[in-house]
């Protein structure tokens, strides 16, 4: 029987550690090879070294080829693999009750609705047993890989809670169902974020070229506030930058500008379903607002109907 020095072993052990997946299987045969009879029992003695690993190095000489691992396929797989149609789910829930960042700083979207209430959606809206969805920690994550996070959004929040608040919502949700199906009308949602200054600032993003910013003695800067017109059936989203003050008679304009562009696409449309919120240039006592978009409905021969995204409801129509 073959003795082997400590000088001898440690080589063969750290020579094989630093060996990966085949190379170091085959390297672990030829050594054992060369010890001849009783090679395996005194590798696994002397040496740690796995009879299982061994024999299937020698299987790797003797065919020449490598013994592929398969460690892609083993764990546990991905709940998406399981369920297919679970992330596509998630979003339409989450999707109602999200917003951007107003302020542009991140691509994240916001939403009020926790996992375990998007778990317990799951299950009443779109007929998922509770046995097959994940943990209220797995639909956390696979939220945030989706890019939603959990925050407070301060727009939609209500000045005073009332018990209606959640009602409200369910029956905009029924209306723009509604709408959505109906074929002659349009539904678009309107919407303005916080105004943003044009100038050399830092707003903490990357550039691969030097770039020097402003820290002091700001000159006079641009301010833009974005304004969007989304289109929820098409998925489109049409942006404005408005370098003036946000007022009724420019809410209305960007709306008519948006409709010159557009209404070529849209000549079965009769009704115009609009989503807003309940701000103060836009509401249904802003008289000049109502004037505008009473001109807006009679020039362009569409039927309007507003609906308010705030818990506090207002609706009007013409």
């Amino acid at each position: 029987m073959i003795e082997l020095s400590k000088s001898l072993k440690s080589l063969y052990i750290k020579t094989a550690q630093k060996l990966k997946a085949s190379d170091r299987r085959q390297f672990m045969a030829e050594v054992v090879k060369g010890f001849g009879i009783g090679g395996q029992t005194l590798a696994e003695r002397e040496l740690g070294w796995n009879r299982r690993t061994i024999r299937k190095g020698m299987k790797e000489l003797e065919s020449g080829e490598p013994i592929i691992d398969a460690f892609a396929n083993s764990g546990r797989k991905r709940i998406e693999e399981k369920l297919p149609h679970l992330l596509e789910d998630m979003k339409s829930l989450v999707d109602p009750q999200s917003q951007t960042d107003p302020s542009f700083k991140s691509t994240r979207l916001y939403t009020r609705m926790t996992s375990s209430e998007v778990r317990r959606q799951l299950i009443e809206q779109k007929g998922y047993r509770d046995g097959e969805l994940p943990s209220n920690e797995t639909i956390r994550r696979r939220l945030n890989e989706l890019g939603y996070t959990l925050k407070r959004v301060i727009k939609a929040k209500p000045i005073r809670k009332i018990p209606e608040t959640e009602a409200i919502f369910q029956e905009l949700e029924k209306i723009n169902t509604k709408a959505d199906n109906e074929p002659n009308t349009l539904r678009i949602s309107i919407d303005a974020k916080v105004a943003v200054k044009v100038g050399e600032f830092d707003r903490g993003g990357k550039t691969r070229i030097p770039t020097i910013s402003l820290d002091h003695d700001f000159a006079e800067a641009i301010t833009v506030t974005p304004y969007g017109i989304f289109l929820p059936q098409y998925n489109e989203l049409f942006l404005f930058f408005v370098t003036s003050k946000l007022t009724a008679d420019c809410i209305v304009d960007l709306i008519e500008n948006w409709w010159q562009r557009v209404k070529h696409r849209f000549n079965h449309i009769n009704k115009l379903v609009i989503n807003q919120d309940n701000g103060r240039e836009n509401h249904s006592r802003r008289t000049q607002f109502m004037k505008r978009i009473l001109d807006f409905s009679s020039s362009s021969n569409l039927n309007l109907r507003s609906f308010s995204l705030s818990p506090l409801k207002q609706e009007f129509a013409v």
